[in-house]
């Protein structure tokens, strides 16, 4: 299920078992075509943040370029990738 950040609830957020973080932009294609591939998966909560609106996270996490998908395990960031990637990468870079 995919949730877009409203609130500075991400503390709590990403105290999931699993969560994917997708750092975009609207302006930005390559993010725009990440969305598509995100809104395919069924299987993991993806919490979504414009980088725009949400700039002190994205220093925070040490975001330079967009798209970037971190992967959160307990509240503790488990791996990072930058750039869009088609489903089947995006699943196997998941499951590694």
């Amino acid at each position: 299920m995919i949730k877009y950040l409203k609130e500075e609830n991400f503390e709590e957020e990403i105290k999931k078992e699993i969560l994917l973080v997708d750092f975009y932009a609207d302006w930005c294609g390559p993010c725009r075509a990440m969305g598509e591939v995100l809104e395919s998966i069924d299987d993991i909560d993806i919490l979504k943040i414009n980088v725009d609106t949400h700039q002190e996270l994205a220093v925070k996490y040490g975001i330079m370029s967009i798209p970037s998908l971190i992967l959160f395990k307990n509240g503790v960031e488990i791996k990072k990738q930058v750039g869009a990637m088609p489903k089947d990468a995006l699943l196997k870079w998941i499951k590694e």
